[in-house]
């Protein structure tokens, strides 16, 4: 997990590693590739904005990630839905932001994606869903694949985590095994999260 304070950069760094921003400095690589068009194809990007058009329906939004990403498993997208309890005749805009955060969940976890970028799964979202959101994350951990979430709500994540950097400025303040840090500070994530900010 990134993890760090509003505008402590870990959002700029979810997008230059989706190939949406370029990086001031420095470079990423992903796979061991410098970003690019194969990076792209690997990468699964879920950003804390909503990005589906006002017209669609549940299934629209299926549609156009399966027409959009050749990995798409409409299959896994399908079960997804139904755990999320969701309607695929539903339309976007009648979703609750809770709602809305488990289909675009779904959407992105349907890929077959070797990277997972998470953008803040669970800002804003009531408890049932947030629950609901990690556990769909949760199932969906595979040994093919790396899960990369940040946000600044460590307590709801805390178990999601193996391994943390600390962002600061955009700068990475602290960074190691989530276990070893627990135990060398004897505390949890989000404790040691309290203490650095």
């Amino acid at each position: 997990g990134i993890l760090g304070p509003n505008g402590g950069g870990k959002s700029t760094f979810l997008k230059i590693a989706a190939g949406l921003l370029k990086p001031s400095q420095g470079e990423i690589t992903i796979d061991n590739e410098k970003l690019g068009v194969y990076t792209k194809s690997i990468v699964s990007y879920l950003p804390e904005t909503n990005y589906l058009y006002k017209w669609m329906k549940i299934k629209d939004a299926l549609n156009f990630f399966k027409d959009l990403y050749a990995d798409f498993d409409s299959e896994r997208a399908k079960e997804s839905l139904e755990f999320m309890e969701l309607e695929e005749g539903e339309r976007v805009t009648s979703l609750s932001k809770g709602m809305m955060g488990r289909l675009k969940l779904t959407l992105a976890l349907s890929r077959k994606a070797k990277l997972y970028l998470l953008d803040e799964p669970l800002n804003g979202i009531d408890p049932i869903s947030r629950e609901k959101i990690i556990t769909s994350i949760l199932d969906s951990y595979s040994e093919k694949a790396s899960i990369l979430i940040c946000s600044h709500l460590i307590y709801y994540i805390e178990k999601l985590l193996d391994y943390v950097f600390f962002l600061s400025e955009g700068r990475i303040i602290l960074a190691g095994d989530a276990e070893d840090l627990r135990n060398k500070r004897g505390m949890s994530i989000d404790k040691l999260f309290q203490e650095v900010f």
